[in-house]
């Protein structure tokens, strides 16, 4: 356990550049002190370690050293192989690249391990596109990743659900989420996220980006998605749902299946269970909700249960139904 931490060391240093002693230790889930103990045994060996004092401070490598670790474990090989998307490396114009990578690997590992290796893409396949729906058309993304790649900043025609703006943006990072490509950048000193497909032209230009201190994209994604359904949801809904119900609400969105999980479910004397459900408004809840019928019953809010009555009498009264 410890040699590998040693190696993660060596190659953290080498990846990264200078670090200081809480971020190595963040990385490595040790504590500060162990840390040390670990850099004090790498520079017994021979590794050049270089640590500078002061504020800015913290341990590199030695400039113009670097490890020459070649070899691969059978795990690390079959990771290598099932982190290689097809559809995305496609749409990032990536996919002769991604391929030709691929059989450089399989050559230079030994036999078993390239057995491994292509035993998990022949065994194993991911999709990252959603049920019921095709990968969006997203004829930027190249421009895009290029800016990404290069950090330099982009002219872009962004499409809102409000109105088309011109925009200039210092690109950060790209996401893929359920098949869905978003831009993560900075305008006007502020990080944004905008969905790629939604970008109707987009043009690198020289200036380069002024990267944030410290920004993190998996850590900025995981507040943003966070900050958006805070944001979404800005109210609650009272139910009552059978135990088919409540299985039905648990696909209606995270946040839904979020409160069911935490309610405490217990069910009354017609079986059915009381939850409550965050929701973003009335219009939407009864179009989702209504669908659930009669597994879920709406009891509050007022307004709610008024809306779903009247889409079922206008709905009666389409079909021709007099009493219902």
């Amino acid at each position: 356990m410890r040699a590998s931490r040693l190696l993660s060391i060596q190659m953290l240093l080498q990846t990264r550049g200078r670090m200081s002693a809480r971020e190595l230790a963040k990385e490595l889930e040790v504590s500060v002190r162990t840390l040390h103990r670990d850099i004090d045994q790498l520079a017994a060996a021979g590794v050049p370690v270089v640590a500078d004092r002061g504020r800015e401070g913290g341990f590199k490598l030695l400039d113009g050293w670097k490890t020459t670790l070649t070899g691969l474990t059978a795990a690390e090989s079959q990771a290598v192989f099932l982190s290689g998307l097809a559809i995305p490396a496609a749409q990032l114009g990536l996919k002769d690249e991604v391929e030709s990578a691929r059989l450089k690997l399989l050559a230079a590992l030994p036999a078993g391990a390239r057995d491994d290796a292509q035993r998990v893409s022949s065994r194993l396949h991911l999709d990252p596109v959603d049920w019921y729906r095709d990968a969006e058309p997203v004829p930027q993304l190249a421009t895009i990743a290029e800016a990404v790649w290069r950090e330099q900043q982009l002219a872009i025609c962004y499409e809102s659900w409000k109105t088309t703006a011109a925009r200039i943006v210092e690109p950060l990072g790209l996401v893929l989420k359920a098949g869905i490509w978003y831009l993560v950048g900075v305008v006007k000193n502020e990080p944004r996220t905008f969905r790629i497909s939604n970008i109707m032209a987009a043009e690198m230009l020289p200036e380069t980006v002024r990267r944030p201190q410290k920004f993190d994209l998996a850590t900025y994604w995981r507040a943003s998605i966070e900050r958006f359904e805070r944001e979404l949801y800005r109210s609650e809904a009272t139910l009552l749902a059978t135990p088919a119900g409540l299985k039905s609400l648990s696909y209606v969105s995270s946040a839904v299946a979020r409160a069911v999980a935490a309610s405490s479910r217990a069910p009354g004397e017609d079986g059915r269970s009381k939850v409550r459900i965050p929701i973003e408004s009335i219009e939407h809840a009864t179009g989702q909700l209504l669908r659930l019928a009669p597994e879920v019953e709406v009891i509050a809010p007022e307004p709610l249960r008024i809306s779903i009555i009247e889409r079922i009498g206008a709905i009666a009264k389409l079909y021709g139904l007099t009493s219902y």
